[in-house]
C-alpha cells in the first residue's frame, strides 16, 4: 500500500511539474516573458532541474536584456548538457552583451597540449571512449587467440596494440577532464560594476572594475570575500555577494 501511495505521489509531482512547465512555455511563446521566469522558478523550487529549464530561463533574461542572469542560466544548462549547440550559440549572444572584454591566456607547452586534448570532449565522452576501445581490444583478442592464420594473427594484434594505447590515452583524458572539472570553480559577477580589491577589505584600493556577466574563477574565500581570477590571469578580491557560483 505503502509503495502504491508512493507511487501515485510521484506520479502527480511530475504532472504537476509538467503543467507548469507547459504553462511556462507557452508564456514565453506570448512574450510574457517576466511571467514565464515566476513559473520556471517555481519548477526550481520543487527541486526539478533541467539543461532545458536552465536554457529556457536564460532565453527569457536575455529577451528582457538581464545580461548576468541569462549566462548564468546558460552556463548552467551548458554544465548539464556541455555539448548542446544550441545553449553553446544563445551564450555567445549573451557574452556579446558584456561590457569586459576578457582575452585567455594561452597556455604553452605540454600543458597546452594535454588541454586542448582533453577539452574536445567532455569527461564523461571520453569514459565511454575507454570503454569502446576496451571492447575492441576484447574482441581483437578473442579473433587474435582463435584464428590461426598468420596474416590475421598479425592484424588483430596490432590491432590490439592501437587499441591499448587509446584507452590509455582515453583514460587519462577523461581523468584530466574531471579533475579540472572539479577544480574549476566558475562564478558569474551579478553587480552592475564593481572594483576588484587588492586585499579582502572595504577599504583596500582597486586592482581593476569588472561588470555584470563576466565569468570568474574562484580561488579562496575568507570572511565576505572571495578571491578570484580570470581568463587572462588577473586577480582580486570581490564581495561575496557580487558574484554567483555555477556549481
Amino acid at each position: 500500500m505503502k509503495k502504491l501511495v508512493f507511487f501515485i505521489l510521484v506520479i502527480n509531482q511530475f504532472l504537476f511539474a509538467q503543467n507548469v512547465l507547459d504553462n511556462a512555455n507557452s508564456l514565453y511563446k506570448k512574450g510574457q516573458y517576466e511571467e514565464a521566469i515566476t513559473e520556471y522558478e517555481n519548477i526550481f523550487r520543487s527541486k526539478k532541474h533541467s539543461a532545458e529549464l536552465y536554457y529556457n530561463l536564460g532565453n527569457c533574461y536575455y529577451k528582457l536584456n538581464k545580461v548576468a542572469p541569462a549566462i548564468y542560466n546558460f552556463e548552467k544548462a551548458l554544465l548539464l548538457n556541455p555539448d548542446d549547440a544550441e545553449i553553446q550559440n544563445n551564450l555567445r549572444f549573451a557574452q556579446k552583451r558584456t561590457i569586459d572584454d576578457i582575452k585567455t591566456v594561452p597556455k604553452v607547452g605540454f600543458s597546452k597540449i594535454l588541454s586542448d586534448l582533453t577539452a574536445r570532449y567532455h569527461y564523461n565522452t571520453w569514459a565511454w571512449m575507454a570503454v569502446g576501445f576496451a571492447s575492441l581490444f576484447f574482441v581483437c583478442f578473442v579473433l587474435f587467440y582463435f584464428l590461426s592464420k598468420t596474416g590475421l594473427k598479425r592484424l588483430f594484434f596490432t590491432i590490439m596494440i592501437l587499441s591499448f594505447i587509446s584507452i590509455i590515452v582515453c583514460i587519462t583524458a577523461a581523468y584530466s577532464a574531471k579533475k579540472s572539472f572539479d577544480n574549476d570553480q566558475p562564478a558569474i559577477v551579478f553587480s552592475e560594476s564593481i572594483g576588484i580589491k587588492t586585499e579582502p577589505r572595504t577599504t583596500a584600493p582597486d586592482s581593476f572594475v569588472l561588470h555584470e556577466g563576466t565569468k570568474v574563477f574562484v580561488l579562496e574565500t575568507s570572511n565576505a570575500w572571495k578571491k578570484i581570477e580570470l581568463l587572462d590571469g588577473k586577480k582580486g578580491w570581490i564581495p561575496s555577494a557580487s558574484i554567483k557560483m555555477l556549481k
